[in-house]
């Protein structure tokens, strides 16, 4: 019998973070609290990032919290947001956020360990790229490291792909 397998992966829906982005702005453009605070919040660099501007050091993280709440909305994790403390820049507070994508070499490392140490012995992870691969005969052992990886409170959004 072949082994089943599952990849785990760090993908970024990008229209539900749009969609995001764009309630964001239209709830920011009709509140009250924001009229005349110069509040703003776009994408820079294409889909990597978002840049939020104020007036205030407040305000600009007002507006975050209101963008994290239209991704949690969305079904989106708060994992993938990699947010710098407001800057003054001219007359304005700049937040730039960074969406993070992928499974760098280090926590692929760190997770392929906790399944190895903490995971059924029939279970094997391969590092491929930006994603892991994780295949054993038994689909219940499979199970068992979602469940192990879930349960697990790691720096990274993790979602379970290809199972089979």
């Amino acid at each position: 019998m072949a082994d089943s397998s599952f990849d785990i992966v760090s993908k970024i829906d990008h229209q539900e973070a749009d969609n995001a982005l764009n309630q964001t702005v239209k709830e920011v453009g009709q509140r009250f609290d924001f009229k005349g605070t110069g509040a703003s919040i776009a994408w820079s660099g294409g889909q990597k990032a978002v840049e939020i501007k104020a007036n205030s050091e407040e305000r600009a993280n007002a507006v975050l919290d209101v963008f994290k709440d239209k991704l949690i909305k969305r079904g989106l994790s708060l994992k993938i947001l990699d947010a710098d403390e407001p800057k003054l820049s001219g007359k304005d507070y700049r937040l730039v956020v960074t969406l993070k994508e992928g499974i760098d070499q280090e926590h692929a490392k760190k997770i392929s360990k906790i399944i190895r140490d903490e995971g059924p012995k029939g279970v094997k992870a391969q590092i491929q790229g930006e994603e892991l691969r994780v295949s054993s005969k038994k689909r219940d052992e499979l199970q068992e490291v979602i469940a192990l990886l879930k349960g697990k409170d790691l720096e990274i959004a993790l979602q379970f792909t290809n199972y089979r």
